[in-house]
């Protein structure tokens, strides 16, 4: 399994994301490549000084540089976990052809039955109202309406952006982090068993 964590600039969420997981994975003996990159990131910038502190707390000593998202990187990922709903909008936009693989992380990790269910009817909703202005014809209202509805309901699925912020933001940012990638690492182990 290769995993691509996707943030902005790829210096404090995407960073944090990969060396957490990255450690996580090897203490729990699964099989998985991370790397990290960013929608708007310059290549070869080092990750912010509280992301490093963050990260060094954990054990993880990893050298991570800024990596712009591209194609290889998309193309390499089995799966492309994204730490805001704007970041999957972007690579999304970009590489429409592989939105398969691309979820925000919470979103992937997400567990309660009844949201997977809202969840599902949405994606079919809007699969449908989609199909109905292709074909051109009259918009379902009900429909329209219940979509409206399931929105308001869904959760928030962005990890809050510590960029300069304190330290302490940092150390929030990754505690946030952190149970995402517990229940990611729990999805995989399940998976894997399977």
């Amino acid at each position: 399994m290769r995993i691509l964590f996707v943030c902005t600039g790829n210096t404090c969420r995407s960073p944090m994301a990969e060396g957490i997981f990255r450690k996580l994975a090897r203490e729990r003996g699964i099989d998985a490549e991370v790397a990290s990159a960013g929608v708007a990131a310059v290549a070869g910038l080092p990750i912010s000084r509280h992301a490093e502190g963050v990260l060094k707390d954990w054990g993880v000593h990893d050298q991570i540089t800024s990596t712009p998202l591209h194609a290889e990187l998309i193309e390499w990922a089995d799966l492309i976990l994204t730490l805001t709903a704007g970041h999957k909008q972007q690579a999304i936009t970009a590489f429409p052809e592989k939105a398969d693989k691309i979820y925000t992380l919470k979103e992937y990790v997400e567990d309660d039955e009844i949201v997977l269910a809202e969840q599902a009817e949405l994606s079919r909703l809007i699969a449908d109202l989609e199909l109905s202005r292709a074909l051109g014809q009259a918009l379902d209202e009900a429909k329209e309406q219940r979509i409206r509805e399931l929105l308001q309901r869904m959760p928030r699925y962005d990890i809050s952006d510590p960029f300069g912020g304190s330290r302490e933001d940092y150390d929030l940012t990754a505690q946030e982090i952190s149970t995402a990638l517990e229940k990611l690492i729990a999805k995989l182990e399940r998976e894997r068993l399977r």
